[in-house]
């Protein structure tokens, strides 16, 4: 898969995965992994770029004596999800007639 392609799918995978409920770095790659393996290394960046595009924010919780991030989806991003699965649905009827 092309390297670009991929990567917006990472961002979306993201986004899918936290959307109906917030979550924290190591669950999301846990989660995301189940169809792409990824790595810390690549995860972070993500979550950092999908923060300064206002598709996530951040919030802190104590948990077992220690303080864990947390990643909520914002409107857009759910916006962004939704304007994905349109992508998705014109994209498909493409293949579609090239692999009729």
């Amino acid at each position: 898969m092309d390297a670009q392609l991929k990567k917006g799918f990472l961002e979306l995978l993201v986004l899918a995965a936290i959307k109906y409920e917030d979550s924290y770095g190591y669950k999301i790659i846990q989660d995301v992994s189940e169809v792409v393996d990824i790595s810390e290394s690549t995860m972070y960046p993500i979550l950092r770029r999908l923060e300064q595009q206002k598709l996530v924010v951040t919030y802190n919780t104590e948990f077992n004596s220690r303080i864990r991030k947390y990643f909520c989806i914002t409107p857009s991003g759910k916006e962004r999800l939704m304007e994905a699965a349109r992508e998705f649905q014109e994209l498909k009827q493409l293949y579609d007639y090239i692999l009729r």
